[in-house]
């Protein structure tokens, strides 16, 4: 009695097991398929795709609202005119997605929202380099909508550049202004204006100023001395006059003038060049420590995808040949052993 109890009991859970693999057969099968309240946009993007998959995410503000359901290049989804060259457009990649209006909400038109600013980008969740279609709003006149030379087959969204491209487009941009800085040259032109202001010093004369100054002066102090005040101070304002002329004379005005100038320029460049190459430098850290994350998180990744996919096809072999002896124990019929 215990023992057809026990042979009962083993039989309901393999039909238990039996019909929750099965449940998780069809699910499996029916996972990407649209349903009623899913619509289908398109977005071209410019970068690489590398980590994007068909069913992928599609997230707004970090909310899953979709799934991708189909990736293609440009130049294969829509025909190029003939006798055209290959223009940048057709060089895009072409990623269609489901967004399920229910998640979403009471929202605004299609043209509407991206009127408003409605764009989508690729990003990636934390370290390992699963990437996924993140959809925001953006500044609209920042990132204008491109115009496109075929007719959308869905809803479109233009796309607008991940953080990681933005950060390598500046350090591309920084990278190329000081490549083209002649560093030489520039302390080449600093030497040469100190020169010409010592030149122009030089021309202005100004110890022989001050010698007839220093006569001028003893001067004065032997007319004071014979007591003519009224001549002295006649020889006062003839002195006075003397040197307001040669305070206001052109020469003394141009070296004043080029050396103020000088003075500014090289001001200028000198608090320019620490803020620059502190940024290149950050710049270059943060992408090589994010390129060394990614490679670092992404090769144990691979490993385990590659031997999961392999433990999968092994069981669907299995399953294929004999599915009695996965359920029920038995051994295979004599044509599997054959």
């Amino acid at each position: 009695m215990a023992t057809a109890r026990k042979v009962q009991f083993s039989v309901g859970l393999l039909v238990v097991v039996a019909l929750a693999l099965l449940t998780a057969f069809i699910l499996f099968l029916t996972q990407n398929r649209l349903s009623s309240t899913d619509t289908v946009f398109e977005t071209y993007i410019r970068e690489s795709v590398q980590g994007l998959e068909i069913g992928s995410a599609v997230r707004y503000r970090g909310v899953s609202v979709g799934r991708v359901t189909s990736i293609g290049l440009a130049s294969a989804v829509y025909r190029r005119p003939e006798r055209e060259g290959f223009p940048v457009a057709f060089q895009l990649v072409v990623v269609s997605f489901a967004v399920d209006l229910q998640r979403v909400g009471d929202i605004p038109s299609t043209q509407d929202a991206v009127a408003q600013g409605l764009r989508s980008r690729l990003a990636t969740q934390g370290i390992t380099g699963v990437a996924y279609i993140e959809l925001d709003f953006v500044d609209p006149e920042r990132f204008p909508v491109p115009p496109l030379p075929w007719t959308p087959r869905f809803s479109w969204i233009p796309a607008v550049p991940s953080t990681v491209a933005q950060v390598q487009s500046a350090a591309e941009t920084v990278m190329r202004q000081l490549q083209d800085i002649d560093i030489a040259d520039l302390f080449s032109n600093i030497a040469g204006l100190v020169a010409e202001l010592r030149g122009e010093l030089r021309d202005a004369n100004l110890g022989t100023v001050a010698t007839e100054a220093s006569e001028l002066l003893r001067e004065l102090r032997g007319i004071a001395g014979a007591a003519d005040v009224p001549g002295l101070m006649a020889e006062l304002r003839d002195t006075s006059g003397s040197f307001r002329g040669l305070a206001e004379s052109p020469e003394v005005r141009e070296a004043l003038t080029a050396f103020a100038a000088a003075a500014q320029d090289l001001r200028r460049t000198t608090a320019r060049l620490p803020a620059t190459l502190g940024l290149l430098d950050s710049t270059l850290r943060a992408a090589r420590g994010t390129t060394n994350d990614v490679q670092a998180e992404l090769a144990p990744l691979l490993r385990d995808l590659r031997a999961t996919v392999s433990n999968l096809r092994d069981t669907s072999e299995a399953l294929r040949r004999s599915p009695s002896q996965a359920i029920l124990g038995a051994p295979p019929p004599s044509g599997a052993r054959r």
